[in-house]
C-alpha cells in the first residue's frame, strides 16, 4: 500500500482518497520547506553525476508492514553509489559467513574522508562503509562468484527492494575511466594481501554496483528490509537472517555517514548510509525505513536536503535509537488466581467448593506488548516473589505482538525452572510463528518442561480447573442423571412444586454439536439440564460460559422475550423443557413458589455480575 502526496497542501478530495496522515503531511511540510534550500553542489568527480536534475526531491519512508509514503520525486531514478556498501556487506555475511568477512575487514570508524587511501595498523580497511572496506566486500564476493558476482549483487540490491534494479551504464563508464583513485586503494589492499585477483575485475564489480539505479521508494523499502529483521515488508521475502541485520545496522551507525557519522548519530540518532549520487537511507530497528534523494551534497558527500530530512524527521517524533523510553512493568496485564475468576464453565457446587479451597493452586499471568528479554527478566521476578509455587502457571499471550528471541530464551529457562519445581506451565494464545515455541523445543539439561498449549485463555483456566478437581475428587460422586431438586434455580421449592414442574415440562435428548437454542430466536421455554454438557455462544462463535447437570439454561426468558446466545450441546445432553406459558399457570396457583424462583434467578445473575466485575477489577489492577 502506497500514500503519495505532492505537495503539503494537496487536498485528498481532489485525489479521491481518505486524507492524509500525519506522518504524510509531515513529510509533505518537510519536502515544501527544504525544497526550496539551493546549499551544496553536484558530485563533479565522476562526471556522468553533474548531469543531475538539482532541483530533484525526493522523500519515502516504508514502515514493517509494508505501508509506503511518497512525496516529490520518489520515482526518480538515480545511482545508488556508496548505499550500496551496506547492502552488499550484508549479501558477503550471508554468502562468505561473517568470520570470512570479518577476518577481512575491520567494523571501527575512521575518522576520514570516504575515499580515503589509507588502512588500519594490521593492514585491513577500517569498515565496509569507506572506499576500500566496500572494494574489499567486492573483491570476496568476486572470488566466491566468479564472473557472476556482479549479477549476484544486483539481484541481492533488487530483493532488498522489491524489484529488478538495472545500471545505469553511463554512469558505470564514467566511473570506470575516472576511477583512479580507487584503482589506488586496491593495488594497496592487494599489495597487502587484502585482495587477490584481477584487480580491474574486482573494480568492475564494485563500480557496477555503485551504478544500479533505484528510486527513494526503493531506498525506504530496503531500509525497511533490515527495519524488518530482514524480511522485505513489501514482498514477504526473507532477504538476510537477523545476525546479518544487526551487523549491518551497526557499522551503518558508527561508519555509514563518513566522517559525518559522529555528529550523525550525535543529533540524528538513526542507522543510516549515504551516497555522492544523492541517496540517503536510513533504518529505525522494527519501525520503518526512510529513502531520501537529492543530489546536492555538503563537504562531507552527504545529501544537504535528506540530512534535513532525517533530521527533522528524528527530532520532532523523537526517534533517536538512543532515546528509548518504556516500563517494562506494563507486560503483565492481569495477575490473579482461580480465586478471583474462574473459567466460563458453570461448576456444581462440590466442584465450586473445592476450587474455592485450591484457587492457589492455578495462578494466571495475562501478559501484553511486545516482550524482550527485560521484560520476561521482571515475569521471572514476579514470579520468584510469590510466596508458594502454584500447581498450575497460565501465560496469556493474546496481546503479545512479538517476542524476542533473548526474551524467549530467557522464558525457556523460567519454564524449565519451573517444571523442575512441578509447576505445569500452561500457554495460550500464542501467535505463530513464535521464537518462544523454537526456543521450548531446544532440549534442557536435568528433565523436560511440563508444558501445555492451548488456544485461548479460557480453555487453559478450564484445563486447570478439571485438574485440581479431579486429583481432589470432585468427579467421583458426580450423579448421571440430576433431578429437579439439585437445581439452583429451583432452591427452596418443596417436592410438591418440583412434582408439578416436572409434570409440566417434556423431556428433550440432544445430540452432540446440536443447536438447542438459536440466538434471536422467541423465549419461549426454559430447560433444566440433567445429563451431559452444554455451552452458550454468541453469535460470533465466542463461549459465555458452559454448563453442567443441575443447571438451568433459557432461563433469560423470564425476563427477555428474545434469546440472546445460542445453546449447543457439547455431548448427548438430556433436558426437561418447561414452556413459558406452561410456567406461568405454575407461578400463577403458586405465587410464592414463583417469587422464590425470581430469588434465585437474581442470586444467580448477580453471581456472574460479580465474576465479571472481578475480571475488570483484575484487569484495572485492583
Amino acid at each position: 500500500m502506497s500514500e503519495r502526496l505532492s505537495g503539503a497542501r494537496r487536498p485528498a478530495e481532489a485525489a479521491g482518497r481518505p486524507a492524509p496522515t500525519p506522518l504524510a503531511r509531515f513529510l509533505a511540510r518537510c519536502h515544501e520547506t527544504y525544497a526550496a534550500d539551493q546549499g551544496g553542489a553536484l558530485a563533479d568527480y565522476i562526471p556522468e553525476l553533474t548531469k543531475a536534475d538539482t532541483r530533484h526531491f525526493g522523500i519515502a519512508v516504508a514502515t514493517i508492514d509494508g505501508h509506503v509514503y511518497e512525496v516529490g520525486d520518489s520515482a526518480v531514478p538515480f545511482t545508488i553509489q556508496s548505499v550500496s556498501k551496506a547492502f552488499v556487506f550484508a549479501l558477503a555475511l550471508e554468502l562468505i559467513g561473517a568470520a570470512r568477512v570479518e577476518a577481512t575487514i575491520g567494523v571501527e570508524p575512521s575518522g576520514d574522508v570516504f575515499n580515503s587511501i589509507r588502512l588500519r595498523a594490521d593492514s585491513r580497511p577500517f569498515n565496509p562503509m569507506v572506499n576500500a572496506g566496500a572494494i574489499a566486500v567486492s573483491a570476496l564476493i568476486h572470488k566466491a562468484e566468479g564472473e557472476g558476482a556482479f549479477e549476484r549483487i544486483r539481484q541481492a540490491l533488487g530483493r532488498f527492494a522489491g524489484r529488478e534494479l538495472a545500471v545505469d551504464e553511463a554512469v558505470f563508464a564514467s566511473e570506470r575511466l575516472t576511477g583512479d583513485r580507487n584503482r589506488a586503494i586496491a593495488y594497496l589492499l592487494r599489495n597487502n594481501s587484502v585482495i587477490d585477483g584481477d584487480v580491474d575485475a574486482i573494480l568492475d564489480v564494485y563500480f557496477r554496483q555503485c551504478s544500479v539505479m533505484v528510486t527513494a521508494r526503493d531506498l525506504a523499502i530496503m531500509g525497511a528490509t533490515l527495519a524488518n529483521r530482514g524480511v522485505n515488508p513489501v514482498t514477504g521475502e526473507t532477504v538476510v537472517v537477523p545476525y546479518t541485520v544487526a551487523r549491518t545496522l551497526s557499522v551503518m551507525t558508527s561508519a555509514g555517514m563518513y566522517d559525518f557519522a559522529g555528529e550523525w548519530i550525535y543529533r540524528v540518532g538513526i542507522p543510516a548510509k549515504s551516497g555522492v549520487g544523492g541517496g540517503i537511507v536510513a533504518v529505525l530497528p522494527a519501525q520503518l525505513g526512510l529513502g531520501t534523494y537529492s543530489p546536492l551534497l555538503d563537504s562531507h558527500g552527504n545529501s544537504v536536503r535528506g540530512l534535513k530530512t532525517c533530521e527533522a524527521l528524528s527530532a520532532h517524533f523523537d526517534l533517536h535509537v538512543l532515546n528509548r523510553s518504556g516500563d517494562i512493568r506494563t507486560c503483565i496485564m492481569a495477575d490473579y488466581d482461580v480465586g478471583r475468576v474462574s473459567s466460563r464453565r458453570i461448576r456444581q457446587p462440590q466442584e465450586r467448593v473445592i476450587l474455592d479451597a485450591h484457587a492457589a493452586s492455578i495462578h494466571i499471568l495475562e501478559l501484553a506488548g511486545a516482550l524482550s528479554f527485560a521484560t520476561i527478566d521482571y515475569v521471572s521476578r514476579r514470579l520468584a516473589a510469590k510466596p508458594a509455587k502454584p500447581e498450575f502457571l497460565i501465560l496469556d499471550f493474546h496481546r503479545v505482538p512479538a517476542i524476542t528471541e533473548a526474551g524467549a530464551k530467557l522464558f525457556a529457562d523460567i519454564l524449565g525452572e519451573l517444571a523442575a519445581a512441578g509447576v505445569t506451565a500452561i500457554l495460550c494464545g500464542m501467535k505463530q510463528p513464535s521464537p518462544l515455541r523454537a526456543a521450548l523445543e531446544a532440549p534442557l539439561d536435568g528433565g523436560a518442561r511440563q508444558i501445555r498449549w492451548l488456544r485461548t485463555l479460557d480453555e487453559a483456566i478450564e484445563w486447570a480447573e478439571d485438574q485440581v478437581i479431579f486429583v481432589h475428587g470432585g468427579f467421583t460422586n458426580l450423579k448421571a442423571l440430576t433431578e429437579l431438586a439439585d437445581q439452583a434455580l429451583l432452591a427452596g421449592l418443596g417436592p410438591e412444586e418440583l412434582r408439578l414442574i416436572a409434570d409440566l415440562g417434556t423431556p428433550r435428548r440432544f445430540r452432540p454439536g446440536e443447536r438447542i437454542v438459536a440466538e434471536g430466536d422467541p423465549a419461549t421455554s426454559l430447560f433444566f439440564l440433567r445429563s451431559g454438557m452444554v455451552s452458550v455462544k454468541l453469535g460470533t462463535g465466542v463461549r459465555v460460559s458452559t454448563m453442567v447437570p443441575g443447571m438451568a439454561f433459557g432461563e433469560m426468558a423470564l425476563i427477555s422475550g428474545t434469546r440472546i446466545a445460542d445453546v449447543w450441546a457439547d455431548t448427548a445432553t438430556e433436558c426437561l423443557e418447561l414452556p413459558l406459558e406452561r410456567y406461568d399457570a405454575f407461578r400463577a396457583r403458586h405465587p410464592a413458589s414463583g417469587e422464590r424462583i425470581m430469588r434465585n434467578l437474581a442470586a444467580l445473575l448477580a453471581r456472574r455480575l460479580g465474576e465479571a466485575n472481578a475480571k475488570i477489577d483484575v484487569l484495572s489492577g485492583n
